[in-house]
């Protein structure tokens, strides 16, 4: 990536120069140049090259808004599962993101002033339905029904709207035992009162998928949309009817790679199909970003190499996660002129061999961030954690 500078009376402090620029709603894509002026994003247009203090020549590479991921386990040193969110996340191109159950009522208050009020990216919760969160995978948070208080959720999302965007329930057999469906009904009582969506764990389910995508309620959330643990979305390799009319509902799909959910097996072909993720997300924790998740900028990789353009995939990891945790308004999600200059550039890299969930292989071109803007300030990267130098 090249910088120069420009005189000191130049207009704008920064532009990116001669990048692919997408638009977040379409997924149509232009060369232009992005201005920057401070906290925003003062201009897009041709030509600006020669108006900035400091240029960088973004050519070749691909110009988003500043990613953002809506699942992830980001409660570091408190569950076994949460990584640092600034290290695995901001400095790998990611500006927003949203713990995905990690955390629960009775930790909420430890997460929201150790972790949301000093990482320098902005995070949200889907906060888990068990007041125990997800504090370690070897002990289901739900085993014990009475874990789940709905008063104690209800309480803690209705004293942080900032933060608390959802709710979270995980419905493997190992979490909720024979209990899924009354849990499932007190879980969605729940998140009705408190008019938020509730994001489902699937994989591995008591019963069948249809069964449970039935009880959902448009905005609802499942997630591993392509995992291939029993009762996923495909019957004799097809996208199954009922995931189909689930989201002709307003049930919303994301893909959360997570360290044992990702089957290129199932992803292969729902993408073959036309079935693609509303919401393309990595389930990042510390059980898997040193392989075989990495990152989210991986995981858009991986789908891309399995059939996915980046047309389809840049609105799915901007705009539309961004409307699902509420943070539109704040301007992320989108690029334009006069919103915040939350900014990630990537690269394609080196053709690499990427495993799934079970160890599947397959060849991609591997996305990397070369510049990551928070509020118009550059932010450090760090190389690919598969990478021999990470």
């Amino acid at each position: 990536m090249t910088v120069s500078s420009a005189p000191s009376t130049a207009p704008f402090d920064l532009v990116l120069a001669g990048g692919t620029v997408f638009d977040a709603a379409t997924g149509a894509s232009r060369v232009a140049d992005i201005a920057v002026a401070g906290d925003r994003v003062a201009r897009i247009a041709t030509g600006l090259a020669g108006e900035g203090r400091q240029v960088i020549d973004c050519t070749g590479q691909y110009v988003l808004p500043g990613l953002v991921e809506a699942h992830t386990h980001i409660f570091a040193d408190v569950s076994k599962v949460g990584a640092p969110p600034d290290e695995a996340h901001l400095h790998r191109g990611v500006v927003a993101a949203a713990d995905a159950g990690t955390v629960g009522a009775s930790t909420f208050a430890a997460f929201d002033k150790y972790v949301v009020r000093s990482a320098r990216m902005r995070l949200v919760s889907f906060l888990n339905v068990s007041v125990l969160g997800l504090i370690d995978f070897r002990f289901g948070e739900l085993l014990h029904p009475e874990t789940l208080v709905a008063e104690d959720a209800l309480a803690v999302a209705a004293a942080h709207p900032e933060v608390v965007r959802g709710f979270k329930i995980r419905l493997s057999e190992d979490v909720v035992g024979s209990q899924w469906r009354p849990l499932l009904k007190r879980s969605l009582a729940l998140a009705a009162e408190a008019g938020l969506p509730l994001m489902i764990h699937i994989g591995e389910t008591p019963e069948p998928l249809p069964v449970i995508l039935d009880m959902l309620r448009p905005g609802d959330v499942v997630a591993h949309c392509y995992t291939g643990k029993p009762y996923g979305i495909l019957a004799d390799g097809k996208v199954l009817p009922e995931v189909y009319a689930a989201r002709e509902r307003g049930v919303l799909f994301e893909s959360a790679h997570g360290r044992s959910n990702l089957s290129f097996d199932v992803a292969r072909p729902a993408i073959a199909e036309g079935f693609l993720p509303d919401v393309i997300t990595s389930d990042t924790s510390a059980r898997n970003w040193r392989g075989p998740v990495f990152d989210l900028v991986t995981s858009m990789a991986k789908l891309r190499a399995l059939g996915m353009t980046m047309e389809q995939i840049v609105p799915r990891v901007t705009l539309a996660p961004a409307r699902l945790l509420g943070l539109t308004a704040e301007g992320y999600g989108t690029l334009v002129e006069g919103g915040p200059a939350h900014v990630t550039v990537l690269e394609d890299t080196a053709e690499t061999i990427l495993p799934d969930a079970a160890g599947n292989e397959i060849s991609a071109t591997r996305l990397e961030p070369s510049l990551v803007l928070l509020a118009g300030q550059q932010v450090p990267t760090v190389p690919w954690r598969g990478s021999p130098a990470a």
